[in-house]
């Protein structure tokens, strides 16, 4: 019998303890994250759950193994922003340069348009040269750097910051925060 094939879906609460083994090395390891303890499973869940009330979270589900995920969270928390989103991607080592981190961007691209945001924005500290090849994948543009922006093992890490287009014609907000297009 042939393996189950791997599948793009919507998080759910309880794969919050195989969402934080993808993330947990990327906080203890790196200066991918610029956590220094990674969440616990609870707050892990409260994260999902916040995502999935406004934007979206992604798992790459092999099996019951949680091979990677991505979201999208606010940009900034100013309402003018609401048309916005940053972008967040995360894999186990063996999963990677299999093309399912794009998978999970192309599907979050699909629900944030589906949901009327305009544009993606993501923050990579630096240097991250895989994270930048990827982006740049998925249709980014670099917009600038944040020098000396995070802290993390003993020295100071620059955040390079790119954006990637939703919406050509982004559409006009109506006063009940629907959209119209113009």
């Amino acid at each position: 019998m042939a393996e189950p094939a791997l599948v793009i879906r919507d998080a759910v609460p309880s794969d919050a303890e195989g969402i934080l083994e993808v993330y947990r090395p990327f906080v203890l390891d790196t200066a991918v994250s610029f956590e220094m303890t990674p969440p616990t499973v609870d707050e892990m869940r409260e994260r999902i759950g916040s995502a999935q009330s406004r934007w979206s979270w992604l798992v790459a589900d092999d099996g019951g193994v949680i091979a990677g995920y991505a979201y999208a969270s606010a940009f900034r928390a100013r309402v003018a922003y609401k048309w916005t989103a940053e972008t967040s991607a995360y894999l186990l080592p063996g999963y990677r340069g299999r093309k399912i981190a794009s998978r999970l961007y192309r599907r979050l691209f699909d629900v944030l348009i589906a949901k009327g945001f305009c544009n993606a924005y993501a923050g990579i500290a630096m240097p991250n040269d895989a994270s930048v090849a990827f982006h740049q994948a998925m249709g980014f543009t670099e917009v600038g750097t944040f020098h000396r922006a995070g802290w993390k093992f003993d020295q100071w890490h620059d955040v390079s910051w790119w954006e990637r287009a939703l919406a050509l014609v982004p559409p006009v907000p109506t006063p009940s925060g629907a959209h119209r297009v113009e």
